[in-house]
């Protein structure tokens, strides 16, 4: 491992890494995606001067997909439906959606604080400090949650035991981040994704290609 980088186990219960292109559904990638991985970091860390450019994925445990029936609302509640008390008992405002989730996920987030131009006569160094700090202590900003906000996840450093699990295989395309346009628009980046011995390893050249 590079001595620039840094690295976090991450583990919780359920997660969902849900692919974009499926829309009233919601389906799971089977391992995290570079876009959850960059969330979680920036829930423990994150400062302006820098940016995080993952590297590699760890995967720890072989992927268990489970489904799950949930009854959602259609539409945000507003200001106005608050005040009057909105329950969404309304049967247009209801929908039940099928999710295809994760159980009992574990990785290793190896990643790299790479420091913007305007920032460029600081040292990583310092920022690479605080967040092994903040990874010992158990100390974030928000508790990091692999894309859906119910699946919270647990994080510390990892341990000598921590293995990635022997497989290789092509993902196919992955999700690696969305790119923002001056106008408020949104378009999502994939990459040839592979899991190599338990490892799935990020181009460099997808950042310097503008995305993350």
């Amino acid at each position: 491992m590079d001595e620039n980088w840094l690295e976090v186990k991450v583990w919780g219960e359920w997660a969902c890494f849900t692919r974009p292109e499926m829309k009233a559904e919601r389906v799971s990638y089977p391992v995290m995606t570079p876009s959850a991985a960059r969330g979680v970091l920036e829930a423990i860390f994150w400062k302006p001067q820098f940016q995080w450019q993952v590297r590699e994925i760890a995967v720890l445990k072989p992927p268990q997909f489970f489904s799950i029936l949930r009854n959602e609302v259609n539409s945000k509640a507003s200001p106005e439906k608050a005040s009057r008390g909105y329950f969404g008992d309304d049967e247009s405002e209801r929908a039940q959606r099928h999710t295809l989730a994760l159980r009992d996920v574990a990785y290793i987030i190896r990643a790299e604080a790479v420091l913007k131009p305007e920032a460029a006569g600081e040292h990583p160094a310092k920022y690479r400090d605080q967040f092994r700090r903040r990874v010992e202590r158990g100390q974030c900003y928000f508790t990091p949650y692999p894309r859906c906000r119910e699946f919270a996840a647990s994080f510390g450093p990892p341990s000598p035991e921590d293995t990635p699990i022997q497989v290789t295989e092509g993902l196919g395309q992955m999700l690696f981040d969305m790119v923002y346009g001056e106008d408020g628009s949104r378009t999502p980046r994939f990459f040839d994704a592979r899991l190599e011995r338990g490892v799935v390893r990020l181009p460099p050249e997808l950042y310097r290609e503008g995305g993350g």
